[in-house]
């Protein structure tokens, strides 16, 4: 058997008025499905490359305050987003079948809400430049994060 391979990082954005941290943080079992992706890169990640116990910056976008709201982990396989089918869902897609559904999710879990690390307080700090969510005409709602940025994004949590 194959050695387990090593956790990777993502960062998970979702407007708050949609699901926060503290939605999340009062759902049964603190886990919600993320529901309503319908973007194929990020979809890919999802079904592709995410396994149960990956790391998870929990992002509030499209707010006043966007930033990093939490921390929370993978906690299933990717599996068929149900929205997709529902034609009363604001992501429901006609053109998805049961058979062959176009889109998939992830539950996601999770770990601690902590305090808010802001967008500017982010692209200040030279360690997070390379982050894909600072690059200009980052729309994407899933990005990777490099073990680095992780690490130095909880230190800053846990120091501030």
């Amino acid at each position: 058997m194959p050695p387990a391979s090593p956790c990777q990082y993502w960062l998970m954005k979702s407007e708050p008025d949609e699901c926060s941290i503290d939605d999340l943080a009062a759902a049964p079992g603190q886990r919600v499905p993320w529901v309503g992706v319908r973007n194929y890169q990020a979809r890919n990640f999802m079904r592709d490359a995410m396994r149960v116990g990956d790391g998870v910056l929990f992002y509030h976008s499209s707010c006043p305050e966007p930033g990093i709201a939490g921390l929370a982990t993978v906690a299933s396989a990717a599996y068929p987003d149900a929205t997709q089918f529902d034609p009363a869902s604001p992501y429901h897609d006609a053109k998805s079948t049961p058979e062959a559904p176009r889109w998939l999710h992830v539950d996601v879990q999770l770990s601690r809400k902590t305090r808010l690390l802001g967008l500017k307080e982010m692209r200040a700090d030279p360690a997070l430049a390379g982050m894909q969510v600072l690059k200009p005409g980052n729309r994407l709602s899933i990005t990777p994060v490099t073990a680095e940025e992780w690490d130095h994004i909880v230190k800053l949590l846990e120091t501030s």
